[in-house]
């Protein structure tokens, strides 16, 4: 058996080999363990839907998303456009959601450090900065309250009214941090990101005074080195 085919048995629920008790005991550890990897990656979304359901639906899961590498840090980085088709869920159209802010929280938590603009150079020489975003930067928008329901499912009361819209997540230190984000922010971040100048990043009709504060507030900016 080739190792791919190796991998596909051990996520198939197709029975074992004849005599092959030990491949079946090896199969239900591997699957038990990428399930648990899975819901310590996407705790809200396992307390949301419960962890028996969880659990079902990993299984399903990782037979459509095997692991392709073996650091396991970042597995389950299809799960929230997986969710989207997912028809045993669909009476939670928020999950794929509450499942970006989740994914997007941990890339975020194993991003490159940076040190996060120093406001203070804004006003000493701002035609001589050109900024980007910080490495840790994620933006997303929701159609549901999600960054609402995921802060009630992982204990941050200060975030538990928070609408639906943009949200910003960001580590310019040592911890993550996740806020709503004025209409706008991604766009800005973006264009940041291309290079074009802060000015010019800020979008027509957009809170410009609102998205800058909610960028240098959270230390979502950094200094673009040449």
């Amino acid at each position: 058996m080739t190792q791919h085919g190796f991998v596909a048995a051990l996520l198939s629920d197709a029975a074992p080999p004849v005599g092959a008790a030990r491949f079946e005991v090896y199969r239900n550890s591997v699957t038990a363990a990428l399930s648990a990897t899975l819901a310590e990656a996407f705790p809200a979304v396992a307390k949301l839907v419960g962890r028996r359901f969880f659990d079902a639906m990993a299984r399903d899961f990782l037979r459509a998303h095997p692991p392709r590498h073996p650091v396991m840090a970042l597995y389950g980085d299809a799960l929230p456009g997986w969710l989207k088709g997912f028809a045993p869920a669909a009476a939670l159209p928020y999950l794929p959601e509450v499942a970006a802010i989740e994914q997007a929280w941990r890339v975020s938590c194993h991003a490159a450090d940076a040190p996060p603009l120093d406001v203070t150079r804004l006003a000493t020489d701002p035609d001589a900065l050109t900024l980007a975003p910080h490495p840790s930067v994620r933006s997303l928008t929701t159609r549901w309250p999600a960054l609402s329901i995921w802060a009630r499912n992982t204990d941050r009361p200060e975030l538990a009214n928070a609408p639906a819209g943009e949200v910003l997540i960001c580590r310019p230190a040592l911890s993550v941090q996740a806020r709503p984000a004025p209409a706008g922010t991604g766009a800005t971040l973006a264009a940041l990101a291309q290079g074009h100048p802060l000015g010019a990043a800020l979008p027509d009709g957009a809170p410009h005074a609102e998205i800058l504060a909610c960028l240098f507030s959270a230390g979502a900016l950094i200094e673009r080195t040449p």
